[in-house]
């Protein structure tokens, strides 16, 4: 699927990038989920209220710049990239992986669930279906990622994948998602999935970058 080097490499290094972006954004974006009449009940959680609170005070001229329905949905669309540089990222390493047996299965259910998140953010923050695209589609998306990831992260920890942090992340995958959802908003909870294929990407690139560059006898 991505035969060219440079390919691979550009995807596993974007990918290092939207996960920070992805840290700092993804909060943006809760914080513009608390203000609208569906995310209002959010702060009633003790360790969200804690931080959004001030937060929002603080950053105030980033929050209230039109109404609170367009704001969300305007850093709702932050992650749609985000999304689709992860799954492409997913796709170099499982390429470059070549699994067979139940590690192969695992990896063919979460690709699924990472392409459904990343079709559900598109129909979340584009388009006029938000409701429809989160229930026929973003649900089976979360589903499956939370699934395909848990099994897969499981499968590579067996395998003795590096780097480790990347089996860690997606084999602990749903404590994770529960535990951020107390603190923010369900968009970051996906958070520890774009940190775990960002540290395999960010290898593979090494990887890539070794591979490319000229030997000593080369250069004489």
């Amino acid at each position: 699927m991505f035969g060219s080097v440079p390919t691979q490499r550009a995807i596993c290094r974007i990918t290092w990038i939207m996960a920070w972006f992805a840290t700092v954004a993804g909060q943006l974006h809760a914080l513009a989920r608390f203000a609208t009449a569906d995310g209002q009940e959010d702060l009633e959680l003790p360790l969200t209220r804690a931080w959004a609170v001030p937060t929002s005070e603080a950053l105030r001229p980033l929050l209230d710049w039109a109404t609170p329905e367009t704001v969300y949905l305007t850093y709702g669309k932050t992650w749609l990239p985000v999304f689709a540089v992860m799954t492409l990222c997913a796709f170099v390493v499982h390429q470059r992986r070549k699994p067979v047996g139940f590690e192969k299965w695992a990896w063919r259910v979460a690709l699924t669930g990472y392409v459904l998140a990343t079709v559900s953010v598109f129909g979340d923050y584009f388009t006029p279906w938000i409701d429809q695209s989160f229930l026929f589609v973003g649900m089976p998306g979360l589903l499956l990622t939370a699934l395909g990831s848990t099994t897969l992260g499981i499968a590579l920890l067996r395998k003795g994948f590096r780097p480790l942090p990347t089996g860690i992340l997606l084999a602990a995958f749903i404590p994770l998602f529960l535990a951020i959802t107390q603190v923010t908003s369900m968009g970051s909870a996906i958070l520890p999935v774009v940190w775990a294929w960002a540290i395999a990407g960010r290898r593979v690139s090494r990887e890539l970058t070794a591979v490319t560059m000229p030997s000593a006898g080369s250069l004489s």
